[in-house]
Formats: C-alpha cells, sequence, structure tokens
C-alpha cells in the first residue's frame, strides 16, 4: 500500500515527507494506522548524525498510538479494531530477560531492530529507488506501520491518541522510573535534574509515590514553572550550584532520590554527588553523544550512594503502559499537560526546531 511518510535521507538535513511503500504484515506481524505521535528527542538525535546506532535512509518516529488494521498469522493478543501504543523496546514474555524479572530489555527483536529491519531480517518499507529501514522497529512518522506484536501494548479505547502516544517513549520513561524502577518511597526527598518531558514523568511519578520533597533543576524558567503542575515543591535553575542546593535542602544529607533526565555527562555526575550519603539511588536517564562518558567519584559509591540506568524507564511495555494509560484515565496523570503543540506530518521538521527552540514540552503529530 502507499502511505505517507517523513524520511531521514541524509544526517542532518530535514525529513522529506513523501510517498513510500508498506509491505502487509507477515506472521507475527500487525499493521497498524496511526492517530498521534510524538516528536520526541531520540528522533532529533538520531536525525542530527549524533547516535552512533544511527541509520539511514529510514522512516523515523517512535512514539506512536493508533488502530489496528490488520494482523498476520498467528498474532493473538491484539485484534483489528483494537487501541495500541507503539513500543521500541518489546515484552515477549518468553526470551531469557522477561523470565527474569530483572530487566525490561526484550531480546525478541532486539538483534534485528538495531539493524532497521523487523524480526525476520527484512524490511515492509521501499520506495523506487530501494528499501527503506525501519526505525527502532517502529517507524511512526507515516500514516501506517507495520510492527511485531510482541511490540504493541493494547490498551483502553476510551483514552485520547495525542495523550497517550507520549507513552510510546518519553512519559513512561520518566514516569516509570520514579515508580517502577528507583521505587521511590513515600516521604522521601527526589531531585530531578531537567524539566523536559522525561524529567516532568519523573516528578509526576514521584509525586504519585508520595514523596514529601521534590526538587526540579532547569535554566528554562518556563519548565521550571511548569514542574511545579506535576509535583515539585522546589525549583532552581540548575547549573554549579545544583549539587550544593540539594544539599541545602536535605540538611547537608543529599537526596533519597535523584534522577538526571538532560544527557548531559557533567549533570549525570551532578546527579551522583547529590544523592544521600548512605543509601541515596541516582537513576540515569537522558542519552549521552557519541564517545561521551560520566565521571564518578569513588568515596561517593563507597559511601553508599548507588547509580542505575534505565532504559524506558525500566518499564515493560505490554504489561506497563495499559496501566499508566489507566492513571491518565482516573485522572492521575496528566499526559495532556505535557502536549505544546500540534502539528501535521507535513510540519514534521517544525517539531524539531520547536525542540530547539526548548519550545515547550512535547509537540504531537496528528493523523487524519
Amino acid at each position: 500500500m502507499k502511505i505517507r511518510a517523513a524520511v531521514l535521507e541524509q544526517f542532518g538535513q530535514p525529513l522529506v515527507v513523501q510517498d513510500v511503500d508498506l509491505a502487509p504484515p507477515k506472521a507475527g506481524e500487525v499493521l497498524v494506522k496511526l492517530k498521534a505521535c510524538g516528536v520526541c528527542h531520540t528522533d532529533l538525535y538520531t536525525a542530527s548524525g549524533a547516535d552512533p546506532s544511527g541509520y539511514c535512509d529510514c522512516v523515523l518516529g517512535h512514539e506512536g498510538a493508533g488502530i489496528v488494521e490488520e494482523v498476520g498469522a498467528g498474532v493473538r493478543s491484539v485484534k483489528p479494531g483494537d487501541h495500541v501504543v507503539t513500543l521500541f523496546s518489546a515484552e515477549c514474555g518468553e526470551c531469557l530477560h522477561c523470565k527474569s524479572g530483572k530487566t525490561n530489555l526484550c531480546l525478541a527483536v532486539r538483534e534485528q531492530q538495531g539493524l532497521g529491519l523487523l524480526p525476520d531480517g527484512t524490511s515492509r518499507l521501499s520506495r523506487a529507488s530501494g528499501e527503506l529501514r525501519h526505525f527502532m522497529g517502529t517507524s511512526t512518522f507515516a500514516e501506517y506501520t507495520v510492527m511485531p506484536e510482541v511490540s504493541l501494548a493494547k490498551v483502553n479505547p476510551e483514552a485520547d491518541f495525542d495523550a497517550i502516544c507520549l507513552l510510546a517513549c518519553g512519559a513512561t520513561t520518566g514516569i516509570a522510573a520514579a515508580l517502577w524502577k528507583a521505587e521511590v518511597e513515600q516521604g522521601s526527598t527526589v531531585a530531578v535534574f531537567g524539566a523536559g518531558m522525561v524529567g516532568l514523568g519523573a516528578v509526576a511519578g514521584a509525586k504519585l509515590r508520595g514523596a514529601e520533597k521534590i526538587m526540579v533543576f532547569d535554566p528554562s524558567e518556563q519548565r521550571r514553572e511548569m514542574s511545579r503542575q506535576f509535583g515539585a515543591t522546589h525549583v532552581f535553575c540548575g547549573g554549579e550550584n545544583a549539587v550544593q542546593e540539594v544539599l541545602d535542602e536535605t540538611d547537608g544529607f543529599g537526596a533519597d532520590y535523584t534522577f538526571e533526565a538532560t544527557g548531559l555527562v557533567d549533570v549525570m555526575g551532578q546527579a551522583v554527588e547529590a544523592a544521600r550519603m548512605g543509601w541515596g539511588l541516582a537513576t540515569m536517564l537522558g542519552v549521552a553523544g557519541k564517545g561521551e562518558q560520566m565521571k564518578i567519584t569513588p568515596r561517593f559509591l563507597i559511601t553508599g550512594r548507588r547509580v542505575q540506568g534505565a532504559s524506558f524507564g525500566g518499564a515493560r511495555g505490554r504489561t506497563h503502559v495499559p496501566q499508566l494509560v489507566d492513571m491518565y484515565l482516573k485522572g492521575d496523570l496528566d499526559l495532556d499537560g505535557f502536549i505544546s503543540h500540534r502539528l501535521t506530518l507535513d510540519e514534521v521538521n517544525k517539531g524539531f526546531d520547536l525542540m530547539h527552540q526548548q519550545d515547550g514540552i512535547r509537540s504531537v503529530i496528528q493523523f487524519d
């Protein structure tokens, strides 16, 4: 079938919205009609050429939500008409990692997905000049996409697509990190470095867990003030004094939980240093640039601070995303508050421009 899609043809250049061909789903695959898609920093990161694992030509986009149109042989968990959120992090439930209960990093489609292909090692996307690759196994900057069944979360059909598409990456990364990865405790102190989508999600998750003091650090006054509506109790500009400001607010001990959501290695170091001596847990959520390394002073670890990373916030997509959708429908999560701009597919590059300008939190592409 012919579809409209945004193609990354050259790193550092605007995406090209054009007609491409999409083949039908094979066994274990699903055709999804996209209804909404967030424009995420990861898309921009790859398009810029900074991502060491990036590739082109491919159809970008991964924060999607839509309706199942067709299923391939053997698909059992979804059927035509179901509402789904796309998952760059699959959950097969059968691989060693899924069965371990120790990680959300499913192995089922990981190898081929990293090459821009579907699990059988081929692509469903093409155009006259040749094959196109899939981005993060999703390619949601398009009217339709074909994905593995294990990479789709079936959700409550009452939820608004504009809001729940954000759970495909950014919002879930922050919220799940606080809820299920760090398991923030009631009455605890939390410091969040960065008030973009991921950082604000961590704030919202910490509030849901009952944190008493939630400190947010971001140079943008607009974002600092916005963080208050998601649960921040104290806001700061950040910078060189950030660690001291955390200490000042915690009687000199540091925060029980810190979350880094900037991708800046210097800030990652601050998140470790600002964690409480004895048991503070620092969770890294941002993606650093190619070749960059974070530095940790060993005595911070010797004196009890812990450090962990969290891809997708540690969420198991098919298990946790439907739960987050239900929280949204109950009014416990303000996903609508994350949406700053609504765009058409032809305006996808404007979404990148708004991100560069730090204009708002998230732009959402709407499909007819």
